[in-house]
């Protein structure tokens, strides 16, 4: 089983969203400077997020993304279905087809794991990693650090303007 770049990036993203919403929604723009993940791609996973009711979307000035519930009700197996990745160690994705129509010798191994993988996944909920101090820090140097692109991009914006006003 390999959990590709949409399960990572989907699992980054709501836990920085966790973290950070308590105070106020969160702009994709945001979660994306801080975990360097392309704002287009973080488009389409939270229109599958949001269709799977797992964000809901505030509109206008202030506004961006909050849970659509609480941390403690998100885990990350839901999280990783809800963008459509499987977690699946099968080769045959768990049809038992994998060996000209029947189960290969190895196919009740490869289905434990993928049961063992989905079970261990379903009891980490966001609430449990936010509770990490190790975590805790990541966030915060990770805010910290996107402040300064931030204030770096904004600097070059007024030098610019300012050399095409001369």
């Amino acid at each position: 089983m390999r959990l590709t770049t949409k399960g990572r990036y989907a699992v980054t993203a709501m836990l920085d969203l966790a973290f950070h919403s308590q105070i106020k929604p969160v702009t994709l723009t945001d979660i994306a400077t801080r975990q360097t993940i392309s704002l287009s791609y973080l488009e389409q996973l939270f229109a599958r997020l949001r269709r799977a009711n797992m964000v809901k979307g505030i509109r206008g000035p202030g506004g961006g993304y909050t849970l659509a519930g609480k941390a403690s009700d998100i885990n990350v197996a839901d999280i990783i279905a809800a963008v459509d990745e499987p977690l699946d160690a099968t080769k045959c994705g768990g049809e038992a087809n994998c060996q000209k129509d029947h189960a290969c010798l190895t196919h009740d191994l490869w289905m434990g794991l993928s049961e063992q993988i989905r079970d261990y996944l379903k009891d980490i909920t966001l609430s449990h990693l936010l509770e990490k101090h190790h975590i805790q820090e990541i966030a915060k140097r990770q805010e910290q650090d996107a402040r300064h692109v931030i204030e770096i991009h904004r600097n070059t914006e007024l030098i610019s303007n300012h050399n095409d006003l001369l």
